[in-house]
């Protein structure tokens, strides 16, 4: 079982994620620029598991103390964040669920100057933080009730070949099929998908779009 530190964990998507881990049995950090907002909500998640899997601490103590670091932020908030757990996140493998959307209109994609969240967090943290892409696609509500089967698959994208079969294995503890997407620059689509799924769900009143890939082997 893995240690993993949820950066971004208070919010919606990153406690699922959290949820979901803790529930399959790996240690979960909860991290948040406010170490006692990151408690409270390790304290919820622990309550809905009926066990103690979920601790909270600050955004640089829970990536020092983690073996492997989500960051699951608004775009907003992505650089700044990435400067509190640069030092912690050395060493480690650093998914990055951020989907940069247009701040005036949250349908449309961002286009980040750096190509993508994840082509701007790998240059960021340096060569010896291993970026991984993932995970923007996945609907909150899906991932918040643990019986739940997703039916979705995720987009991995990295340049780090091991590091990116270490997503593949979390996805499906999480409950899904993940798929080696190739390198980080290919990251901009999975996140430019995030505002397509938006509208889809806008669409059909719905809040859980999500993607299937067809023509895989499973």
């Amino acid at each position: 079982m893995t240690t993993i530190a949820v950066i971004g964990g208070t919010g919606k998507e990153g406690k699922g994620l959290a949820l979901r881990w803790a529930h399959a049995g790996h240690s979960i950090i909860i991290g948040s620029r406010d170490a006692a907002r990151a408690e409270t909500a390790a304290s919820e998640l622990n309550d809905l598991l009926n066990k103690d899997a979920v601790r909270g601490l600050g955004n640089a103590d829970a990536a020092q103390a983690a073996e492997v670091v989500v960051l699951s932020v608004p775009y907003e908030a992505h650089r700044a964040t990435l400067e509190m757990i640069k030092d912690g996140a050395q060493g480690k493998v650093l998914i990055d669920v951020t989907a940069p959307l247009d701040p005036a209109n949250k349908k449309k994609a961002y286009r980040v100057p750096e190509g993508s969240a994840g082509v701007a967090a790998q240059q960021f943290l340096g060569e010896n933080v291993r970026v991984v892409s993932a995970f923007q696609n996945v609907s909150y509500t899906h991932l918040s009730n643990v019986e739940e089967d997703l039916g979705c698959d995720v987009l991995v994208c990295g340049n780090d070949k091991a590091a990116k079969q270490t997503v593949i294995a979390l996805a499906k503890d999480a409950g899904m099929a993940a798929f080696n997407a190739g390198p980080i620059e290919n990251s901009v689509v999975a996140e430019g998908l995030t505002a397509v799924l938006i509208n889809i769900n806008i669409a059909f009143k719905i809040k859980n779009a999500g993607i299937h890939l067809t023509g895989v082997p499973r």
